[in-house]
């Protein structure tokens, strides 16, 4: 058996030379089996070993010999052991989630802890076949897609490594036995309350008497041969995700060329640029990739509000995703602006500077978006800095007349999110430069200007 994970490790490449380890260990046969075999295998992977046991605090006495034994086992090993305390029942009421869902937050969040605490490289969790099969047939109930008939990876974010994921829980089993390691039975796992303790103590009994008796096996290796089918998918359609989508702060536009691919590679790159915007697709669900290609269809403007508090705006076709939470404008609030000092406007996440520059010679007018020139003779009254107001009008570079702002922000196609936060630099009650954009016929310097006025914006995010 540790050849078969030996084997396991290999090929998943798993290791690299001198990889500090944390083992997640509860102190049952499979974490106990695990800890075992690399203890044994730690000098021919040149990889050293630490431990890291939860205590969640919920089963009171039995919960406290678990951390007792995993302390003692670890001290016989000679190996670091890091515990702690957590009350999942409490956190799981705090944060209204499931004592499931608070253990596993509570458990990951832990062994992170660790691998920063030792400078560590990997962190090895007890996984195996069968609960490879119990995923998988759990998923399968809630309907899932090809993504989760992988079921569990064996290496995730090369980090999270998984060496016993291809030995059964009767392999485990009989290696304790004649290693005589004792491992602690949790007792709940015998109770038929949750759903995976009822696939692995009636589905699966009954699908190995009744049809396969080899299921795990079977199960497993559909897992595998699903595998790679969606890594090729997912590598079309991450090439397709840096070619057709852009990202930025709170934000990640998708343009309208990849709604031509197909479904199976256009879902998964709208999956990812989800991620990238949240981090994680924690209650993403295949309706909203539907509601986005959805919206797509629509005219612009139409706006789909999604979970996690995320929105997608068709804008001329493409999609931009962003988070709800953005600075909006305010019709009253104006910053007055000083020439002699730099302005930094933190509620508008901004810095303006000013220059007065005497001649033209040799100065590109068009250098930079957000460094402009203005014939400083023309400005009378206070230089202010806001967002629009209803009705404001504004006279483009190369206009005689003025025309509504609202108009030219459709013209030039700024997504309706975005024209809240546009700054605006106004001469007195004069919009002179729609930052990032355009800046006002009125204030241009021209063959007569002698005096110019050089802004220059940066942002402080």
């Amino acid at each position: 058996m540790i050849n078969k994970v030996l084997d396991t490790i290999i090929r998943n490449k798993m290791f690299n030379q001198g990889d500090k380890v944390i083992v997640a260990v509860s102190g049952g046969p499979d974490s106990i089996c695990l800890l075992h075999i690399l203890y044994i295998l730690k000098e021919k992977l040149n990889i050293s070993l630490a431990v890291a046991h939860l205590n969640h605090c919920l089963r009171g006495e039995e919960a406290d010999k678990d951390e007792k034994y995993v302390k003692e086992f670890c001290r016989v090993l000679n190996v670091e052991c890091f515990i702690k305390r957590v009350d999942i029942h409490k956190l799981s009421k705090k944060k209204s989630i499931s004592c499931e869902m608070a253990g596993r937050e509570a458990r990951y969040n832990f062994f992170q802890e660790v691998l920063k605490e030792i400078d560590g490289h990997k962190i090895a969790i007890a996984h195996n076949a069968n609960d490879q099969a119990e995923t998988v047939f759990m998923r399968i109930i809630r309907g899932t897609g090809i993504e989760g008939l992988v079921g569990i990876k064996a290496v995730r974010d090369d980090v999270f490594i998984r060496p016993i994921i291809d030995i059964t829980r009767k392999e485990i089993e009989e290696y304790c036995e004649k290693n005589k390691l004792h491992a602690r039975i949790d007792k709940t796992n015998l109770e038929n309350i949750f759903t995976r303790n009822k696939i692995r103590l009636e589905l699966i009994p009954y699908i190995e008497k009744n049809f396969n008796p080899d299921i795990i096996k079977v199960i497993n290796r559909l897992a595998d041969t699903v595998k790679t089918d969606n890594n090729y998918l997912n590598k079309i359609a991450n090439n397709n995700f840096r070619k057709y989508c852009k990202i930025n702060k709170d934000k990640v536009i998708i343009y309208k060329e990849v709604f031509n691919e197909e479904e199976a590679i256009l879902s998964r790159v709208i999956r990812l640029a989800l991620k990238e915007l949240k981090g994680n697709l924690y209650n993403f669900e295949k309706t909203h990739v539907y509601d986005i290609i959805e919206v797509q269809k629509k005219s612009t403007g139409k706006v789909v509000m999604l979970t996690n508090n995320i929105n997608a705006l068709n804008s001329y076709g493409d999609i931009h995703l962003y988070i709800k939470t953005q600075k909006t404008s305010s019709d009253n609030v104006e910053h007055l602006l000083k020439l002699e000092s730099e302005n930094n406007i933190e509620e508008m996440g901004v810095k303006i500077n000013f220059k007065l520059v005497n001649n033209l010679i040799q100065r590109d007018l068009k250098n930079d978006n957000l460094i402009k020139y203005f014939d400083y003779d023309k400005i009378n009254g206070a230089i202010k800095i806001r967002f629009r107001k209803n009705g404001d009008r504004f006279t483009p570079f190369g206009m005689r007349g003025s025309k509504k702002l609202k108009d030219l922000f459709m013209d030039l196609k700024i997504p309706k999110n975005e024209r809240d936060v546009v700054p605006l630099v106004c001469f007195s009650d004069e919009i002179a430069w729609v930052v990032g954009y355009r800046i006002s016929d009125k204030f241009k310097v021209d063959k007569d200007t002698k005096n110019i006025l050089q802004i220059k914006i940066e942002s402080e995010e």
